[in-house]
């Protein structure tokens, strides 16, 4: 088996268990994953949970997957340089998506923030590859490029919330410092949000899904429990930083291309 072939089965082995994490955090098989961990990655358990309706985001980077797994099983991307690129990457984030599901169902919530980095660094690596090799048309900027863009945007955030859950669960600081904790984390969100606009050329999937994710702890510490206007606000405020550094590169970019036209 050539080293091409070996990648896509690869890739299709890691997509069959992320399907199976799928089944086990969406509660066919399992048990879902605001209820698993004793509750502590539900919307209310802490101040930087998105609200639940945020969580629809994983509909679709996973079909996002599904069709970049098909995506590279096409007689002209088995030897494509951006298929060799991330396809290794792409099935070991696969990977670890199903790991952090499984270790969440035994209330490993500790694990669960290391998985949670790595999938975060992966997805990083991912995208940076996708930077250095242009995309080869519209098609394959959707599948590939929107899918883990979105898929980084989102688990940046995610990766957040992870950490503020484990940090619930053992001694925390004083209940009047916690809203300065979350943000202070809301802020260095916003900061890695920058830092992917200036690394990754502004892309919009990245910066949208993770505008999505920081909107939304927003919606749930202004309307819902545990309340935080100081953190709503901060999380809204993160956002509009997220989505304007994007579209500020992504200007800037434009201009110098007309300008060198």
């Amino acid at each position: 088996m050539n080293r091409d072939l070996l990648r896509q089965v690869w890739v299709s082995a890691s997509a069959a268990l992320c399907v199976y994490g799928t089944l086990l955090g969406f509660g066919v098989i399992g048990t879902p994953v605001e209820q698993s961990a004793g509750g502590a990655l539900s919307a209310d358990a802490t101040l930087l949970a998105p609200g639940g309706p945020a969580f629809s985001i994983w509909s679709v980077i996973y079909l996002g997957l599904a069709a970049y797994t098909v995506w590279q099983w096409l007689p002209s991307n088995k030897e494509s340089e951006r298929a060799r690129a991330t396809g290794w990457l792409a099935g070991l984030s696969m990977l670890l998506n199903a790991a952090w599901i499984t270790v969440t169902q035994w209330g490993w919530i500790w694990v669960s923030v290391a998985v949670i980095v790595a999938l975060a660094l992966t997805l990083g690596l991912i995208v940076r590859a996708l930077t250095l090799l242009p995309a080869q048309g519209r098609v394959e900027r959707v599948v590939v490029d929107g899918t883990f863009g979105l898929y980084l945007g989102w688990v940046t955030v995610a990766t957040c919330a992870n950490i503020a859950a484990a940090g619930d669960t053992a001694t925390f600081p004083a209940p009047n410092v916690l809203p300065v904790v979350a943000m202070v984390v809301l802020a260095a969100a916003a900061g890695l949000g920058v830092l992917y606009a200036l690394r990754f050329g502004g892309r919009l999937a990245v910066a949208v899904a993770a505008a999505w994710g920081l909107a939304w702890i927003a919606v749930a510490r202004l309307t819902d429990q545990p309340q935080s206007t100081p953190v709503g606000a901060v999380a809204v405020v993160a956002a509009l930083i997220v989505l304007g550094a994007a579209l500020a590169v992504r200007a800037r970019t434009s201009g110098v291309r007309v300008a060198a036209a």
